[in-house]
Order: structure tokens, then C-alpha cells, then sequence
């Protein structure tokens, strides 16, 4: 896989995503549905906004993992949220230590919902690339 990242903008780099990436030549790419703060039994949880982060987050990691992928190929990452506003005030150190644990450099977009399933209120998408 050859990788490049476009982010034409000063402000770019202080938000740990990129404007658009580019990849020539992949191995394979892996797009994945929706994760959220399911446990293994398909229940959700009742738990924080930041709570149910860092299970999607294990969620996440584990299906990419599992499907023969690595997390550092994530090249787009879209956060599903019941609130942007607590996303950002509660969540925001959680996902940009996960960001910037794998060296991830996704395109992405953040966007309020009115809802999720149950009692959810955050949900990653991603596409991996290897």
C-alpha cells in the first residue's frame, strides 16, 4: 500500500485527522459497519458517553484485528454521536489517545444523530486499508 495524506490548511494538524487521504496499490481494504458499545452477548450498555467510547473503541480494535488487519491502516473514521458537545468534553482524550496510539492519519467526519440503538450514544465507522 502507498499512503498520502492531503491537509492544506495551517489548522490541519492540531485536529489528528487529515483533509483527504490517498492510497495507491492496497492489499486489500476492509470496510467496517458501525461499532458501538455492544458486549459479546449483542448487549448494550447503560454506561457514559466515555464509557461506551472505550468499548467501541475494544470493539473496534478487535474486529480489525480479527479480520487480518491493524488499526494504523485505518484511513477513514467517522464518529456517529448523540452529542457532540459531551463527545467533546468527556470523550475527546480517549479518542485522540487511540489516534494517536496507532499513528492513525484518517479522513473523518463527526455528526449529531438524534439517536442511536438503545441506550447507545456513540458509534465508530471505519475503513482499514493494508
Amino acid at each position: 500500500m502507498k499512503k498520502q495524506t492531503f491537509d492544506p490548511w495551517a489548522w490541519g494538524p492540531s485536529t489528528n485527522s487529515v483533509q483527504a487521504v490517498e492510497i495507491k496499490q492496497p492489499e486489500g481494504t476492509l470496510y467496517c459497519s458501525g461499532q458501538v458499545a455492544l458486549d459479546a452477548d449483542g448487549v448494550p450498555s447503560n454506561g457514559t458517553m466515555r464509557e461506551q467510547l472505550i468499548q467501541t473503541i475494544q470493539n473496534l480494535e478487535q474486529l480489525i484485528s480479527e479480520s487480518g488487519y491493524e488499526c494504523q491502516g485505518i484511513v477513514r473514521l467517522n464518529v456517529f454521536t448523540t452529542s457532540t458537545m459531551e463527545f467533546f468534553t468527556t470523550c475527546g482524550d480517549i479518542y485522540q489517545n487511540f489516534i494517536v496510539k496507532y499513528g492513525i492519519k484518517q479522513a473523518t467526519t463527526m455528526i449529531e444523530v438524534k439517536g442511536l440503538f438503545a441506550t447507545l450514544t456513540v458509534e465508530l465507522e471505519a475503513t482499514v486499508v493494508k
